[in-house]
């Protein structure tokens, strides 16, 4: 018997002759982790669907009621990333991360509204199809997170783009912190545009097939998601970012990323959201603040295109400077959560160290973009 794909298309019939394409990631044991088998699917039928005229609209989701996606393969990554001292053994993560990011750009850039619907756990690389969609939906069970920092990473996917775009401080606090945010806090920071508790999910869908799609499609869209998110109200989670804005914002306005990290670091508080973030970082790589800081200062005014470019060049030397492998090592293949670390703390990475993860490579994955 064949083995079912790792992502289901389905086109369902809508009124007026039209279609929604709907796309389900399939691969609910790994919480729907992307893999390059997904990406590659997801931008072969993308281009099509946007090539149809007959397809109105695209629904893209997660199977099972966990997560709409967890992040990317990074156990695969892991195998193709170098350690500390070794040389690369192969392309992979070259060959993986330029056409993830090549299907975040068409996401952001494609002509007819994507409704993605961001239920459950939403992180890493499935928050950067999230952030791509035109209509993005959070629902009353989301956990969402760039959490790269406990992997010696940093919040790539388009991270540059949407952290830069948050609300003051916000988006930096995000990325040093990795801290998880609810629904409530991702459409406060921009990052989710309609709260609809996935009870309404089938609802939406049969009423996208139902709708008059003879006029503006994303006003179309727009009208149905906008009923069921009044709907909604009740549900959903009180903030946790909003509450600590200003706080937030003091906590990051520092001269340098040492003393914005010993900021966060030495505030004492009782909030349980605001002590696992801080956590987190205490416990994470001691090179990945300085790439937040960096990333979101080197791109705070590139265009989308320019900033996949240089968040490529990015992971590739993380891939090659043996941080990323260690981290993916102590936290998800032997599991012992007890990194070892090239640098002891924050304050030991120079600015060298952190200028060598910008320096280009004679090639350009992504010079179509």
């Amino acid at each position: 018997m064949m083995a079912e794909l790792p992502v289901l298309f389905e086109e369902l019939d809508a009124a007026g002759g039209k279609k929604i394409g709907l796309a389900t990631l399939n691969a609910e044991k790994s919480l729907n982790s992307l893999n390059l088998q997904m990406i590659d699917l997801l931008q072969e039928r993308f281009s099509a669907w946007e090539d149809d005229d007959s397809i109105a609209c695209v629904f893209l989701q997660g199977a099972g009621d966990k997560a709409f996606c967890a992040g990317g393969d990074v156990v695969a990554l892991h195998g193709g990333s170098a350690a500390y001292g070794e040389e690369l053994p192969n392309d992979y993560c070259v060959t993986f991360f330029s056409r993830e990011y090549a299907l975040d750009y068409h996401m952001h850039t494609f002509k007819k509204p994507i409704i993605l619907w961001g239920h459950g756990i939403v992180m890493g690389g499935g928050l950067g199809l999230m952030d791509a969609a035109s209509h993005r939906v959070a629902t009353e069970t989301n956990r969402m997170a760039m959490p790269e920092v406990t992997i010696g990473l940093y919040p790539d996917v388009g991270g540059t783009w949407f952290l830069n775009h948050a609300p003051g401080n916000t988006g930096l606090f995000l990325g040093l912190t990795g801290a998880n945010i609810n629904a409530s806090d991702a459409k406060f920071v921009g990052l989710a545009d309609r709260l609809v508790a996935n009870e309404y999910r089938a609802k939406v869908l049969a009423d996208l097939q139902a709708a008059d799609w003879s006029g503006s499609a994303d006003a179309t869209v727009n009208k149905v998601l906008r009923h069921y998110e009044s709907e909604s109200v009740a549900q959903m989670p009180e903030p946790n970012v909003r509450p600590n804005y200003d706080l937030i914002n003091r906590l990051c306005d520092g001269d340098s990323t040492a003393e914005i990290c010993e900021n966060i670091l030495a505030h004492q508080t009782e909030d349980k959201w605001l002590s696992r973030a801080i956590d987190t970082l205490r416990n994470g790589c001691p090179v990945t603040p300085h790439l937040v800081v960096a990333q979101m200062r080197e791109g705070a005014h590139k265009g989308l295109a320019d900033v996949f470019r240089m968040e490529l060049t990015m992971s590739r030397h993380c891939a090659a400077k043996g941080h990323f492998k260690e981290g993916v090592r102590a936290l998800l293949i032997d599991k012992d959560r007890n990194p070892n670390w090239q640098h002891n703390n924050i304050a030991e990475v120079t600015e060298v160290e952190v200028a060598a993860f910008f320096e280009p490579f004679a090639d350009d994955p992504l010079a179509h973009l």
